[in-house]
């Protein structure tokens, strides 16, 4: 470091006469510092990358090698590089000029210690957004001064809102483009101003930069005399973050039970917010047990007390049943207790979200089954206008009902970050799909005894398949479905029915013909019923003169599944393959999906002309 500061022909700082004196004492002090989690959103060439370049190369973050490689990619003469290089570095990036992943960076001053998100301002990279997002304190919104506020900026600003993020810096950007007028600058922040208001933020400043130049971004502009606010850096040093930590609601949810000998019983976990010490009461969610703090262990020894976010194994006095998945809290401050509740649900995977199936929840130190019951409203990012839906897709935000198979321990996201967050688990893939954020649930605060009720309740979840029909589809390739062939007796039902399954075996499909030995039309119907929603192309050749007959098996099958197909082979050949037969009252079908007339043509035509139905229906994937 102190090489690259002798090139840039600057003297050496107080800080690398520091490591240098003492190195020790250099890193125990940097661990001290307080850590400030910043991300970076606006839209598209807002100029968030050279915002966070700058940052960098201004406050000596950046080391050699990393300058002299964003020298050579600049393809710039002389001193001057292009900032926004040392955050976007993936290839695609550089040859597009935008962000697509989220860059993470890393650097220190005297004050704080900064995690910053670089994110995609892109709206099909909102998942990305999103992730950068997640955690951070403060959010840093770029608008560029030539276009105001854009459809996009607001957008940024709402998700921003909804993931909590407290503060928010409005950086007017590329300010130099337009003469750094103070009249641009204050027309911008009332515009911008008039939304946010209502977006829930702690608090909004306002800077007038240009990233590029490094105006107001480390060093304050004598080209804005105007404008007396901090500077970008001098606002992140600055902001109050320690008042955002939830330190009323104490929160500790188990992660592991140590007992490494008959003398020691203790439980580790990460505090989620709030405040313990030493003899303070606590009770065990879901058993209602209460107890006292006995002792509070760490690696380096034991507390007296322990705050969030702390790592820490706590041991009670009393012998009480604890185990992974429950939680620690106080007997008068206790979260939510539900196994239903209402959430703002952001969805992060390529595969549409799927109501008919189950997906794993991870929440705080619990994993469990639940299902999303109903999308009440998707938001129309591009409107913030909310919308029907029956699914959600790759970037989608909606809000939800969800259900799970047993009780959750929470509070609303809003008032804990930690116990009101949320990540959805596909039970097959194992892929992170969703992530959400828990709403504030409606009526009266739960008093001790419907919590506990709620917690011992049986499942909520609706007894079904965790196997969805898409996911089947998805497997076999094909949708279920019942061919049902009806006609005459020695119509050539049951030959056709053989012919057309071989078929759909040769093709690679999965299809079953139902054997109707001593069954009637009910076990029929309930056969093929199974079969069909197991997801296979299920083939039956009953005898079933009636058209009501034919209308019962419609009405047990869902929407779409229902093949109806005349053999219509001509009556006198009928009879004289099958004289003894019933012929009387027979209803032929008045819009069948599909006919076969056996005395006309050949048995494959026949087949082949269902296998046209069946394609023509939509009940097969393309090869």
């Amino acid at each position: 470091m102190s090489e690259q500061i002798e090139e840039r022909g600057a003297p050496m700082s107080e800080e690398e006469e520091f490591i240098r004196r003492d190195v020790r004492a250099y890193l125990a002090a940097h661990e001290a510092k307080e850590l400030l989690r910043f991300v970076a959103v606006g839209s598209v060439d807002d100029g968030k990358s050279t915002l966070i370049g700058r940052l960098l190369l201004d406050a000596h973050g950046v080391y050699d090698d990393q300058l002299a490689a964003v020298k050579r990619a600049s393809k710039l003469d002389g001193a001057d590089v292009d900032p926004s290089l040392f955050t976007d570095g993936l290839k695609a990036e550089r040859e597009q000029g935008i962000t697509i992943d989220v860059a993470y960076r890393y650097f220190t001053t005297k004050k704080r210690k900064y995690i910053i998100a670089d994110t995609p301002g892109h709206v099909q990279y909102t998942r990305n957004m999103v992730t950068g997002a997640s955690t951070a304190n403060v959010g840093v919104i770029l608008i560029d001064a030539r276009l105001g506020v854009l459809e996009q900026s607001r957008r940024h600003a709402y998700i921003a809102s909804l993931l909590g993020i407290p503060h928010l810096c409005v950086a007017v950007n590329k300010m130099d483009l337009k003469d750094y007028a103070q009249e641009t600058f204050d027309t911008i922040c009332k515009d911008f101003r008039g939304f946010a208001d209502g977006l829930g933020f702690k608090d909004v400043t306002f800077i007038p930069i240009s990233a590029l130049k490094g105006d107001n971004c480390v060093r304050s502009s004598e080209r804005m005399g105007w404008y007396d606010g901090p500077t970008v850096m001098g606002y992140l040093e600055e902001v109050p973050i320690a008042a955002d930590r939830n330190l009323e609601d104490f929160r500790y949810p188990v992660q592991y039970v140590l007992r490494p000998h008959l003398n020691y019983r203790g439980f580790a976990a990460q505090i989620a917010s709030g405040i313990v010490e030493k003899g303070d009461e606590l009770m065990v969610i879901p058993s209602g047990k209460t107890s006292k703090v006995k002792a509070i262990d760490t690696y380096e020894g034991e507390l007296d007390g322990a705050h969030a976010p702390m790592s820490v194994t706590i041991r009670l006095e009393d012998e009480v049943d604890v185990s992974r998945g429950d939680m620690l809290v106080r007997p008068d401050n206790r979260p939510f207790v539900a196994r239903s509740f209402d959430a703002d649900l952001v969805w992060m995977h390529e595969k549409p979200l799927d109501t008919q199936k189950s997906y794993i929840i991870k929440h705080t130190s619990q994993m469990l089954r639940c299902q999303v019951d109903k999308i009440d409203a998707r938001m129309e990012l591009t409107t913030l206008e909310e919308e029907p839906a029956e699914t959600l897709k790759l970037n989608d935000i909606a809000r939800v009902r969800i259900t799970c198979h047993r009780a959750l321990y929470f509070d609303p996201y809003k008032r804990n970050r930690e116990t009101g967050a949320f990540v959805l688990v596909d039970s097959l893939s194992n892929n992170t799909v969703g992530a959400g954020m828990i709403r504030p649930p409606e009526g009266e605060a739960q008093d001790l005894d419907a919590a506990l009720k709620e917690v011992r309740a049986g499942s909520a979840l609706t007894p079904k398949t965790q196997v969805s029909p898409r996911e089947r589809r998805e497997r076999f390739g094909q949708s279920g479905a019942t061919v049902w062939l009806t006609g005459h007796p020695g119509s050539g039902r049951w030959a056709l029915a053989y012919a057309l399954e071989r078929k759909l075996f040769d093709q690679g499909r999965t299809a079953h013909v139902i054997d109707p030995f001593r069954e009637n039309l009910d076990s029929m119907i309930s056969a093929a019923r199974a079969c069909t929603n197991a997801g296979l192309i299920t083939i039956c050749a009953f005898p079933s003169k009636l058209a009501s007959e034919r209308a019962q098996v419609a009405e047990r099958l869902d929407d779409g599944q229902f093949f109806e197909v005349f053999v219509d082979t001509d009556e006198a050949v009928c009879r004289e393959r099958r004289p003894e037969g019933d012929f009387d009252g027979f209803e032929p079908p008045s819009e069948p999906a599909g006919r076969g007339e056996l005395n006309q043509m050949r048995l494959e035509a026949a087949v082949g002309e269902i296998l046209d139905a069946l394609d023509a229906a939509g009940q097969f994937d393309e090869d």
